[in-house]
């Protein structure tokens, strides 16, 4: 079976290939010539969210990083040099970070066990529980608090994209790109945008971590 699945995605390519064709001959011609994204989309690698289907756009129309639990951590060179180039090279004009209900990560995070070398990571989505510890312990239902971890953890996410220099400088010099904080619902297919004020924001934080 195992075999036959991995058989099947060829075939699958093939018939995508021939639709694309069908409908616009030049569609690899022009694709191939380069990129010039509008987005950049950080999300979670989880396999029930596929950016471009759920942002209803074309391949070369959104640039993607995707991690366990949609984090943006300092330290992670693979996500630091995904926004460098979409900001710098692509000028990517909107960043989105983009969550979900029922993000297996998130929900990870809320449990004391020991998960081996996720630990570290999900440990930043346990400091966005720390940092919010009071609002979330207010809530009584455990599937609604859960709810409002996934909606706080790309909110803090998407202030620390704010927080890098490439982003400050490019907006400070040409107004973008915008930072926007999304969650996907599962249940019924539909994006959910947090509204995160993104100039407020730049503006609160810009006395600690103003880089240009």
């Amino acid at each position: 079976m195992s075999r036959d699945s991995y058989r099947k995605v060829f075939e699958a390519n093939r018939r995508w290939v021939a639709e694309r064709t069908a409908a616009d001959p030049h569609f690899f011609e022009h694709l191939a010539r380069g990129q010039s994204p509008e987005f950049l989309y950080i999300g979670c690698a989880d396999s029930r969210v596929p950016a471009n289907e759920i942002m209803g756009v074309h391949p070369g129309e959104v640039f993607v990083h995707r991690n366990v639990a949609n984090l943006v951590v300092n330290t992670d060179l693979n996500a630091q040099s995904c926004i460098e180039y979409a900001v710098t090279h692509l000028g990517v004009q909107h960043i989105v970070v983009c969550g979900h209900y029922g993000c297996g990560g998130v929900a990870a995070a809320m449990q004391p066990a020991d998960l081996g070398t996720l630990n570290g990571w999900l440990r930043e989505v346990r400091d966005v529980y720390r940092l919010h510890a009071a609002e979330l312990d207010a809530i009584a239902d455990e599937q609604a608090r859960y709810r409002r971890l996934v909606e706080l953890n790309v909110q803090e996410q998407a202030i620390n994209v704010i927080k890098v220099a490439c982003v400050q400088q490019r907006y400070r010099r040409e107004g973008f790109p915008h930072v926007h904080g999304w969650v996907y619902d599962l249940a019924n297919g539909l994006l959910v945008d947090l509204e995160i004020p993104f100039e407020e924001v730049l503006e609160r934080i810009s006395e600690i971590y103003r880089l240009g």
